[in-house]
């Protein structure tokens, strides 16, 4: 789900009940729910992220800032990329497209199962290496980017070279954020992007030889919005089971909401915005027309500052979000206020 616009045969968690994420578009593409971070094939982002820390930030399709890059999405079946002469074609493909749009390159955001060692993986390997190469090769000063999961812990089932990958593309976006799609422990509400789970992320991938510099932190702005089937006075919300990728729970539990529209109700829920200091994460709680309660997880300027420290003293790349039109960006001065404070967290 890294950045705007994915395309190929995008794979969607199992429906949830009632508050289900529509599995047909992404947040970019209409400012609330969003299942997966893919959408039809041929679409761009635009990107701003070089630089250690030089107000460089990633940014989604419709947000644009002086250095940004345009970059084609890319995604296809790993199965039909197992045969060269598939991959060969479609790296041709990408490119002239990449050309006759005036892009900067691609980013390719595969999120489907592979195992650990088949013939699936090394194709996904082979396909990253041969991208870049003829990118570079046909649109000087282009870059390859790959999307890859918050942990390398085969996360979702997508057991990748993760390593090999690096290598073979420009940088890696790591999408610290959907870190509950398996949820192995008890089926209670969570943060999106828990603080030391989201870091520990990092140093395993740092702990594969892969260069601090080869990766690009992506944090969320959007949260979770769950029903609970009960919500204690401690603040714990039980959830149903819905199982996803071999685990008996997931964040498919919930439905995704923007940043833009938690901040029109966490004023007048009956909790207000609380913290959770082991997660370091906020989130708060309402009661719906139908008298079922929720628990909203999210992030916000606090949080998500905590994170951008972390990647610059770690010394990653550049930072970037999912994504950029999940804001408010009406003439309202809560609205910029609230804006314009997403959008410093992002620079430390």
């Amino acid at each position: 789900m890294a950045a705007e616009g994915l395309g190929g045969a995008p794979e969607h968690r199992p429906p949830a009940p009632a508050s289900s994420r529509d599995g047909s578009s992404g947040l970019g593409d209409m400012g609330g729910l969003a299942p997966s971070k893919q959408s039809p094939a041929g679409r761009s982002s635009s990107r701003a992220f070089d630089g250690p820390f030089k107000g460089s930030v990633m940014a989604g399709d419709s947000v644009y800032h002086p250095g940004s890059a345009s970059e084609l999405k890319g995604d296809v079946p790993v199965k039909e990329i197992i045969d060269s002469a598939n991959r060969t074609a479609w790296i041709a493909q990408q490119v002239d497209l990449a050309k006759k749009q005036y892009m900067d390159g691609i980013n390719i955001d595969i999120e489907q199962e592979v195992r650990e060692m088949s013939p699936e993986y090394y194709a996904l390997t082979a396909l990253v290496k041969e991208t870049t190469d003829a990118f570079h090769r046909e649109i000087p000063g282009s870059q390859v980017t790959f999307d890859v999961a918050w942990s390398p812990a085969c996360i979702d089932k997508r057991c990748y070279n993760y390593s090999g990958i690096a290598d073979a593309c420009d940088f890696l976006f790591v999408m610290s954020y959907d870190e509950q799609s398996q949820v192995w422990t008890g089926c209670i509400a969570r943060a999106n992007a828990p603080y030391s789970q989201t870091l520990d992320g990092y140093d395993d991938y740092i702990n594969m030889s892969i260069e601090p510099k080869k990766l690009v932190m992506g944090v969320p702005w959007y949260g979770y919005d769950y029903r609970c089937l009960d919500l204690s006075k401690d603040h714990v919300c039980s959830l149903p089971n819905i199982p996803f990728r071999g685990a008996p729970c997931s964040d498919a539990a919930g439905r995704q909401v923007t940043y833009g529209t938690i901040m029109k109700q966490v004023n007048s829920s009956i909790s207000g915005s609380l913290w959770d200091e082991e997660q370091k994460a906020p989130y708060y709680e309402y009661k719906d027309s139908l008298g079922h309660f929720h628990q909203v997880w999210y992030d916000n300027p606090q949080s998500i500052s905590l994170k951008a420290a972390f990647a610059k003293k770690r010394g990653l790349r550049g930072i970037g979000m999912w994504n950029g039109n999940c804001l408010d960006y009406s003439r309202s001065s809560v609205a910029e206020q609230q804006t314009e404070a997403m959008w410093r967290a992002l620079r430390p």
